[in-house]
């Protein structure tokens, strides 16, 4: 399979995947809800029931995923004495978690977490995210996660690190190193639905950012057959080495893979060699909901793969240069989702918390609420869980 031309590959990837989940299933058990794991622990699968596709939870049910992005506490510790992380959470991560962003969010409708790292610089020569959850703090939010493997640095932002060698025998080596660091800790954690690679890569293109490291590949070289090939050769070779990683210490968790920019150009040659080592195809958009639903579309119907919109968000621009997010879109993106049949959950692109590098959130640095916006995304996500409560 590793050697197939691109053109070759679907079949044998969808082969692949059905006998992966049709064994996964076998040795699956009964999903308690809590972190007591077992040599017998169920997990989240991809599965297509009459004619759509959907997460399944570790207790056989459908699960469209609603899931926030970017949870992150620092706005809380402005001034000298710690402000509002010391005087109302103690200068506790567990507290906060427990006391604040998991009622928030159960409240506000999001079933699940998607990407936890919040930008926190932003500039043409340091522009960074918080840190990623742990797996403890995960265990105290209490829901169903995702969680970003830092195989690479090849991020669309990301301004300061330059390509990695894949053939290099030092990044296989770090690759291996991540997996143990972060997947051997959560293989047996039912809540983890999947892991994400890279946050928008540049395989074909660059930003303003990553101007002089230039793109991973050429575009220039995809005008010829062989061009494309070593395009397919090299992305494959990625794809082939991350998940190995992976699967050497969790066998089971779901691969969520790269979120592709959808509105920078996506080499048919990666999405390609990705098939075969993913298990769902993952973008971020920030368009309208029709454009949305149509860039999806696309992508499914082209590889058959379920897909996730993994990071979006609608915005309504401040006259302070920051935002607000329009909750009507939001919910217009949700509604259009739920009716194609190839994706399995939204994630909004917050932040929980407002910061002065996004400064978009639902809650500002004195936690109030944007009361607006909040009531328009909790009736969507309320009415897609009353709509997947009627498919079970």
């Amino acid at each position: 399979m590793n050697d197939a031309s691109p053109g070759g590959a679907s079949s044998l990837v969808m082969n692949h995947v059905c006998r992966r989940f049709f064994l996964r299933g076998l040795a699956c058990a009964a999903f308690r809800g809590a972190p007591a794991f077992s040599s017998e622990q169920r997990f989240f699968t991809v599965e297509q029931r009459e004619g759509r596709w959907w997460f399944i939870t570790p207790e056989g049910m459908p699960f469209f995923s609603i899931g926030l992005n970017h949870i992150d506490p620092s706005p809380l510790r402005f001034g000298p004495d710690g402000g509002l992380w010391e005087r109302k959470y103690g200068n506790s991560m567990e507290r906060w978690l427990k006391e604040a962003v998991a009622p928030d969010l159960k409240a506000w409708g999001f079933n699940s977490v998607g990407w936890t790292q919040e930008v926190v610089t932003r500039g043409p020569t340091n522009h960074r995210h918080s840190r990623a959850f742990t797996f403890e703090e995960y265990q105290w939010l209490g829901l169903p996660y995702c969680h970003q493997l830092p195989f690479a640095d090849f991020h669309q932002w990301e301004a300061e690190t330059r390509h990695p060698d894949f053939d290099a025998r030092e990044f296989a080596d770090w690759c291996d190193y991540v997996a143990r660091e972060h997947c051997a800790r959560m293989k047996d954690d039912p809540r983890l639905i999947g892991y994400f690679y890279i946050d928008c890569p540049t395989w074909v293109h660059t930003t303003e950012f990553t101007r002089w490291k230039g793109p991973v590949f050429d575009p220039d070289k995809l005008g010829t057959d062989a061009g494309r090939k070593e395009l397919y050769a090299l992305a494959s070779k990625w794809y082939r080495i991350t998940h190995d990683a992976v699967r050497r210490y969790d066998r089971h968790h779901l691969i969520l893979g790269d979120r592709y920019e959808a509105a920078r150009p996506i080499a048919d040659e990666v999405i390609q060699a990705a098939l075969p080592y993913v298990d769902v195809l993952s973008f971020q958009h920030f368009s309208a909901a029709d454009k949305v639903a149509e860039s999806l579309s696309h992508w499914h119907q082209k590889t058959g793969k379920p897909v996730l919109l993994a990071d979006h968000a609608v915005q309504i621009r401040s006259k302070d240069g920051g935002g607000r997010h329009d909750g009507a879109g939001y919910a217009r993106t949700v509604t259009a989702l739920r009716e194609m049949p190839g994706c399995i959950g939204v994630h909004l692109c917050g932040a929980y918390l407002r910061n002065e590098t996004r400064r978009r959130a639902l809650r500002d640095a004195e936690e109030r609420p944007d009361e607006e916006a909040l009531r328009d995304v909790t009736r969507a996500n309320r009415e897609a869980a009353e709509w997947m409560a009627r498919m079970k």
